[in-house]
């Protein structure tokens, strides 16, 4: 069953990322799909089976995606005005902080969010719980410490 859903995810993905609907281009898509299906199946999945749970995950996670866009947005304009003020008030500091979350895909979902919002770095996470962030500013490292991205990745797989 996992092999199953794995390839239909990632299809699905190769689907609308690649706009490309010819036989020729699907069944590339059809082929390199099943080949990383292969390759990872394991990788979506804990202990190797599909539960449907991971369907709640799922529009959790989806319904985060705006929201982490919306912050990258913000985080850019801040970013931005401390580049181009006269001043350049960079204020680059490393902050350790230990983290809630338990489950791996949170651990990992929460240091790639804090990564894709510029003006933060997730530069290491020890022991599975102190994350290790480099910051541009100290506005930036109060707003990761506020534990508003935390507390959506602990919703979203149900680590509440």
């Amino acid at each position: 069953m996992n092999y199953i859903v794995t390839f239909l995810i990632l299809f699905a993905n190769w689907l609308i990322w690649s706009g490309m609907f010819d036989s020729f281009h699907v069944s590339l898509g059809v082929i390199s799909c099943g080949v990383v299906t292969l390759m990872s199946h394991d990788l979506f999945f804990e202990n190797g089976k599909f539960q449907f749970s991971y369907i709640t995950e799922f529009i959790r996670f989806a319904l985060y995606i705006p929201w982490l866009i919306y912050q990258i947005i913000l985080s850019n304009i801040h970013v931005a005005y401390l580049v181009l003020h006269p001043k350049m008030p960079i204020e680059p500091s490393i902050i350790t902080f230990e983290t809630t979350l338990k489950k791996e895909m949170s651990i990992v979902a929460f240091a790639n969010s804090i990564t894709l919002t510029p003006g933060t770095i997730t530069m290491d996470v020890h022991d599975g719980k102190y994350f290790v962030i480099h910051c541009i500013s100290r506005k930036v490292a109060d707003d990761l410490l506020s534990g508003e991205m935390e507390r959506k990745i602990a919703r979203i797989f149900g680590e509440n």
